[in-house]
């Protein structure tokens, strides 16, 4: 959807009777229903009085199409500015462009497309901006069908209006060349440039025709799309599926090509524990769907997740549309209904009731899912639920489903391919956390390794050593140590000491923990590893966790002050201290359960509380094998 469109005559008109930021409001409002913030407001007003310059070129077409927020279908995201026209072969194209007021940014070392630059009220780590007017171009591309059968050609490119460009500027640095040689950012003092970037794309004018096909055209994913996440797919052993996972995946399928053919709205509730294989059908899923003309799109509330797999099915292409394919939860909020063939929620325990930084935007993600899409699958471990704001349940999908009046299915997946396969030890860490009693006392017959130590630095050496045979071998914490933000980039800076035992939180440093090689030497906390796994995992159980006379004791008032996870948790207990309790309680456990269910072959453990390192070994059914740790028969 075009919020406003015009000629460019029309466009240098409104600029002139300075009325343009009015309309643009205006047309939010009647089409959108949206109110506009001051900030926007001014922010139009500012920039097209640039855009106004680079227009007033009397060698670019009187009558060539403007459109100014375009609103990409199916996405929350808007191109800021598009002019349309013919080329001087008559194809039709149409240059995109994304405007930024910004005047100073940082490179964000190890990264292909983020910079750092202050935005909204602070310093933030966003996007390049020739990633994203690329991306935006790519996105168009791959879903609209007019844009492929009529091979209109898309132009990106940014406008840095107030940023002054210097030597060896960050803005140019040799890790975005792949974006900015394809959309090149132009800064003040270049309206010049960018006015003859325009002209080699459009130099005849189209009366507003392209933008009317590409704004009309149909959603389709492209050939080049389905066939390169196919191949992506094919052959990654990270995403083979056995025995019932398979099972559920065609169910799946039939389902939502169903609600392709009848257009009737389906809900999927796929329940499954740690190591059940949900995130693998997930990906798959968004491989075979999207290659049977899908728009398919895999949603997660964390980051992690999604761009590990992101990662995985990329590879070594650095440049890919499938970035496109992933999305955090909190974008549909302004989507209309039916608009997304499938949404496939992983981790959908881990759901949001409000969206944005803030918690301010939109009713419900969960309802918000169901209403953008015809079929929405939600893969869900009520278990894994870690913070005061989870509110993903089986429950709350159902309720909302009624209400959109979608048709639910539920699954269930029991097998467990993580852990070695090992159910026992699932049940084991239930009974041992008290979380639910189980008939499994130890490890006795398990083919699975577990080993506590009495010193978390010989812990920190194994996971070093058994990282060295594939890099997936990962310390983790419970969030007991606050994060410094002002040495989130350097490792030599402990947030977690333990006597002589030093590490740091994993750094941010635009690299994914579970796949940096140097993340070893880091330590992990929930936020950033749940829903991933690893061969094997060294776990820190801090203080808020005990063994106090005979039973597990949890101490939400030993978390960091810098934990998230629980805010508004004080709160609660001034007012319900029993339900305060109870909530923390199972936030707790969760985490720890979570935690230790992330190695494939092994879990090692380090308790802070020597209550807890007493009774875990006892639990362990243990006989000494040096002076250092303990591990099961």
């Amino acid at each position: 959807m075009i919020v406003y469109d015009g000629l460019k005559s029309d466009f240098l008109h409104s600029v002139e009777g300075d009325t343009i930021a009015l309309e643009i409001e205006q047309n939010i409002l009647a089409k959108m229903g949206k109110h506009t913030v001051t900030n926007e407001f001014i922010s139009w007003d500012n920039s097209m009085q640039y855009m106004y310059k680079v227009m007033s070129d009397p060698e670019i077409p009187s009558d060539a199409g403007v459109a100014i927020e375009y609103n990409i279908p199916q996405t929350a995201k808007r191109v800021d500015f598009m002019i349309s026209g013919y080329d001087s072969g008559g194809d039709p194209g149409m240059v995109i462009v994304e405007l930024k007021q910004w005047s100073k940014l940082e490179r964000v070392d190890s990264t292909e497309a983020l910079v750092e630059t202050f935005t909204g009220g602070s310093v933030k780590k966003v996007v390049h901006p020739s990633y994203q007017a690329w991306s935006y171009a790519q996105l168009i591309a791959d879903y609209n069908a007019a844009v492929q059968d009529r091979h209109i050609n898309l132009v990106p490119c940014a406008f840095l209006h107030n940023y002054i460009r210097r030597d060896n500027d960050p803005l140019d640095d040799g890790q975005y060349e792949v974006y900015t040689s394809e959309a090149p950012a132009f800064t003040k003092g270049q309206v010049s440039d960018l006015r003859e970037f325009i002209k080699k794309c459009v130099k005849t004018g189209d009366k507003k025709e392209v933008l009317y096909m590409v704004d009309h055209g149909a959603i389709r994913p492209s050939k080049s799309l389905q066939n390169a996440i196919a191949s992506m797919i094919e052959g990654n052993e990270e995403f083979i599926m056995i025995d019932e996972q398979r099972v559920v995946y065609e169910e799946i399928i039939k389902i939502s090509m169903k609600c392709r053919k009848d257009h009737k709205k389906r809900t999927v509730i796929c329940k499954g524990g740690p190591g059940t294989g949900k995130s693998v059908i997930a990906v798959r899923l968004l491989a075979e769907l999207t290659q049977r003309g899908q728009f398919v799109q895999y949603v997660s509330k964390n980051s992690a997740p999604r761009q590990v797999y992101t990662a995985k099915l990329k590879g070594k292409v650095r440049k890919s549309s499938v970035d496109n394919m992933f999305k955090g939860s909190g974008m549909y909020t302004e989507v209309g209904n039916n608009m997304i063939h499938t949404l496939l929620v992983d981790e959908a325990h881990r759901l949001n009731e409000k969206s944005g930084m803030f918690h301010n935007m939109g009713e419900n993600q969960i309802k918000e899912i169901i209403h953008a899409s015809g079929c929405s699958v939600f893969f869900i471990d009520e278990s894994q639920r870690v913070t005061m704001d989870d509110i993903g349940s089986v429950a709350e999908i159902l309720k909302w489903a009624k209400e959109e009046d979608s048709e639910v299915t539920e699954m269930e997946l029991v097998s467990q391919f993580r852990c070695n396969g090992s159910n026992g030890y699932l049940a084991w860490i239930d009974d041992i956390l008290e979380i639910r009693e189980t008939a499994n006392y130890n490890l006795e017959g398990l083919d699975y390794e577990v080993r506590l130590y009495d010193d978390p630095a010989d812990m920190r050496r194994i996971i070093i050593e058994k990282n060295k045979a594939a890099n997936r071998a990962r310390i983790l914490a419970g969030y007991c140590w606050n994060w410094i933000k002002e040495n989130r980039k350097n490792s030599s800076f402990h947030d977690i000491q333990i006597g002589d035992f030093g590490i740091s939180w994993n750094l941010d440093d635009g690299q994914a923990f579970a796949l940096s090689e140097n993340s070893v030497n880091e330590a992990g906390c929930i936020h950033t590893t749940q829903g991933l796994e690893f061969d094997y995992v060294g776990v820190i159980m801090g203080d808020d966790i005990r063994y106090e006379d005979g039973h597990i004791v949890t101490d939400f008032t030993k978390r960091a002050s810098t934990d998230q996870s629980i805010k508004g948790l004080k709160k609660m207990y001034k007012e319900d201290p029993d339900a305060a309790l109870e909530r923390a309680d199972e936030i707790i456990k969760n985490t720890y359960r979570t935690l230790m269910t992330r190695g494939m072959k092994g879990c090692y453990i380090y308790c802070t509380d020597p209550g807890m390192r007493e009774y875990v070994r006892k639990r362990l059914a243990v006989v000494s094998t040096d002076e250092n740790y303990v591990r099961s028969m």
